[in-house]
């Protein structure tokens, strides 16, 4: 695998980590109302 493939796949991890972050933070905030 090439060096282009790996940084694409490290950045859509860390973006799917971000997402999954703020969900679950929106689901606490609107869970403890």
């Amino acid at each position: 695998m090439s060096i282009d493939i790996l940084m694409l796949l490290f950045q859509g991890g860390l973006f799917l980590i971000t997402l999954l972050t703020l969900i679950v933070i929106l689901i606490e905030k609107n869970s403890k109302k």
